[in-house]
């Protein structure tokens, strides 16, 4: 496992979130709850960016297109196409629950580290 610098923990304040490039790879950074999360900024179920997602208080972070939702310490599918109505049964169909990408995140030395 290799541990790349990010950002500095006074660039992600509680309630921020940041898009950052870790090889070649958007990662979406997220404080939330006195945590820091990584994950990828795109949303396994049809490619949209996450990073206007809605947080929920149970961790997780709901994808702002198709709704389909995502545990943010492990990835894990908590809804999957679930909106609108019919369509989303269909869109949730065509492609298959696939987990978010998450990424191990440490703070140290005044810096936030992602695992890659």
């Amino acid at each position: 496992m290799n541990w790349v610098k990010v950002l500095n923990q006074d660039e992600l304040p509680e309630g921020a979130r940041r898009v950052v490039q870790v090889n070649d790879q958007a990662v979406l950074l997220i404080h939330h709850q006195g945590q820091v999360y990584a994950v990828s900024n795109v949303c396994p179920h049809m490619g949209a960016a996450l990073q206007a997602g809605k947080l929920t208080e149970d961790g997780a972070i709901v994808c702002p297109r198709h709704h389909s939702a995502f545990d943010l310490r492990s990835g894990d599918v908590k809804a999957w196409a679930p909106w609108p109505p019919g369509v989303g049964r269909v869109l949730g169909v065509v492609s298959r629950e696939k987990a978010l990408r998450v990424y191990q995140t440490r703070l140290a030395e005044g810096a936030i580290w992602v695992a890659v």
